[in-house]
C-alpha cells in the first residue's frame, strides 16, 4: 500500500473511481494536465500534489546545464573522432557511437524537459510524450549497450592478448547495428501494446507507465530491466574484473623480471611511481560507479512503484531523469578525455580545454594495453 502524507485515501477506491475529480479539495498534479492527455494519466495521480514551483525551477536550471555540458562535451568528442585520422579506428567507432547517442538523447530530452519545467507541466501533447520517452529509451539504450561492447572490446585485447580476434571496421559497424536494432526493439514494444508511455508524476517528462500494476507493465518493466540494466551491469563488471586482473598478473611479471635483473622498475622515469594495475583499477571502479548511479534511480522509481516497495511521489520521480540525463555529461570524460590521442588532439584544437599533464606515446596506458602483448594504448 502506497504511504502519503495527510488524508488517507483506499487504493481500490481510487482505482474504482470513487474519488472525485481534483482530489477532496486539495490541489493535486492531475490539476496541471492538459484536458488531451487526461487519458493517459493513472486514477492514483490524485493523491499526490505537485511539486513546489521552486523544486520546478531547480529541476529546469538543472537540465539546462546538463543539456549544455552534454551537447558540448559529446559534439566535441564527435568533432576530434571524426577529423583526427590517428583516432579513425575500428574499436574508436564504439566510442565515437557513445558520443552521438548521449548527444541525441540530449538533444531531444533536454531542452523539451527543460521547457516543460518552465510551465510546471507537459507542453508537447500526447505524441509529443511517446516521442520523448520512446527517444530517451532508444538513445538510453544504446549508450548502455555501447558501454557493454566498449568493455567487451577491452576484454577481448587486454584478457585474451594474441588469441583474440581483431576489431575490424565490419565487425565494429555490426555491433552498432545490434545496439540500434536492440534499443529500437524494446522502444517500440510499449507503442504496440506492451505496457506505455505516460508523463511521469512530475509532469515534467515522459516514461514507462510503473504506475499500472496490470500484468502488461510489470512485465515489461522486469524483462526490460533484465535486458537493459542487469544484464549490461553484470557484463561490464564482468569484464573490468578480469582486465585488472589480468593487469595485476602482468604487473606482478614486470616485477619479479625487474628484481632479477637486479633493477627498480622496467619503466623509466615518473611511470613507475604508479602502479599500472592500480591506475586501470581506478578507471574500472569510476567506470561501474558511475554506471550504477545513472541507471539505478530508475530501476528504483519503475520497480518501487509497480511493486508498491516504496513511497513514489512526484518530487522522488525527478531524481530518475536527473542522474540519468548526467550520464550523458561524464560519458565523454571517462570514455574519452582519459584517451591520450585523443587528449593530444583536443590541446591541438581545443587547448583551452585540456586539463592536466599530456601522455606521450609511451606513456603507462600502453602498458595497460599491453597485458599479454603490446597493444596501441587506443584500447584503452
Amino acid at each position: 500500500m502506497l504511504k502519503t502524507i495527510g488524508p488517507h485515501f483506499d487504493r481500490q477506491e481510487i482505482l474504482w473511481g470513487n474519488l472525485p475529480e481534483g482530489g477532496y479539495g486539495n490541489e493535486t498534479v492531475v490539476d496541471r494536465v492538459p484536458p488531451e492527455m487526461m487519458h493517459m494519466i493513472e486514477p492514483i495521480w490524485y493523491l499526490y500534489p505537485p511539486m513546489e514551483s521552486i523544486w520546478y525551477k531547480w529541476l529546469g536550471i538543472t537540465m539546462c546545464l546538463l543539456t549544455i555540458l552534454a551537447l558540448t562535451g559529446n559534439g566535441l568528442v564527435l568533432y576530434i573522432f571524426t577529423c583526427t585520422k590517428s583516432l579513425r579506428t575500428p574499436s574508436n567507432l564504439l566510442v565515437v557511437n557513445l558520443a552521438l547517442s548521449d548527444f541525441c538523447m540530449m538533444c531531444s530530452m533536454g531542452p523539451a524537459m527543460a521547457w516543460s519545467c518552465l510551465y510546471e507541466t507537459w507542453m508537447f501533447g500526447p505524441f509529443g510524450c511517446e516521442l520523448y520517452a520512446m527517444a530517451g529509451s532508444i538513445f538510453g539504450n544504446a549508450s548502455i549497450w555501447t558501454m557493454v561492447f566498449i568493455a567487451l572490446d577491452r576484454y577481448n585485447v587486454i584478457v585474451k592478448g594474441l588469441a583474440a580476434k581483431p576489431m575490424t571496421i565490419k565487425l565494429a559497424l555490426f555491433k552498432i547495428l545490434l545496439i540500434y536494432t536492440h534499443a529500437i526493439m524494446w522502444s517500440i514494444a510499449p507503442i504496440l501494446g506492451w505496457s506505455r508511455f505516460v508523463p511521469e508524476m512530475n509532469m515534467t517528462s515522459c516514461g514507462t507507465d510503473y504506475l499500472n500494476e496490470s500484468i502488461q507493465s510489470k512485465s515489461f518493466i522486469v524483462i526490460y530491466a533484465l535486458f537493459v540494466y542487469v544484464t549490461p551491469l553484470l557484463v561490464i563488471i564482468y569484464s573490468y574484473y578480469f582486465i585488472v586482473k589480468a593487469i595485476a598478473k602482468h604487473e606482478k611479471t614486470m616485477r619479479e623480471q625487474a628484481k632479477k635483473m637486479n633493477v627498480t622498475s622496467l619503466r623509466s622515469g615518473e611511470q613507475s611511481n604508479t602502479s599500472a594495475e592500480i591506475k586501470l583499477a581506478k578507471v574500472a571502479l569510476m567506470t561501474i560507479s558511475l554506471w550504477f548511479m545513472a541507471w539505478t534511480p530508475y530501476l528504483v522509481i519503475n520497480f518501487g512503484a509497480i511493486f508498491d516497495l516504496i513511497t513514489i511521489d512526484p518530487l522522488f520521480t525527478i531524481w530518475g531523469a536527473v542522474f540519468a540525463k548526467a550520464n550523458a555529461v561524464y560519458n565523454p570524460i571517462v570514455y574519452a578525455i582519459s584517451h591520450p590521442k585523443y587528449r593530444q588532439a583536443l590541446d591541438k584544437n581545443f587547448p583551452c580545454l585540456v586539463c592536466g599533464k599530456l601522455e606521450d606515446d609511451k606513456s603507462d596506458t600502453k602498458s595497460i594495453a599491453s597485458a599479454q602483448t603490446t597493444v596501441s594504448e587506443d584500447k584503452v
